[in-house]
């Protein structure tokens, strides 16, 4: 997993400023989307290992003898 950046938001001026407000509104908009990113692996990685614990399992299970 990527290490998290930190990234300090523009301090807001006493007048308004289109420019601050578009960097603040796209600062914002790249951490979300990196959240979104991060999510998205995750879950990927969570499905990846459950695949794999209930494939083991299965395998596990066909040498078994049963109770017959």
């Amino acid at each position: 997993m990527a290490n998290p950046k930190t990234i300090a938001l523009p301090l807001a001026q006493q007048e308004y400023n289109s420019t601050d407000e578009t960097v603040t509104r796209r600062i914002i908009e790249q951490a979300v989307q990196d959240l979104a990113i991060e999510i998205d692996k995750l879950q990927k990685m969570q499905s990846v290992v459950a695949s794999k614990s209930i494939k083991r399992h299965q395998f596990l299970l066909m040498g078994s003898k049963g109770s017959v």
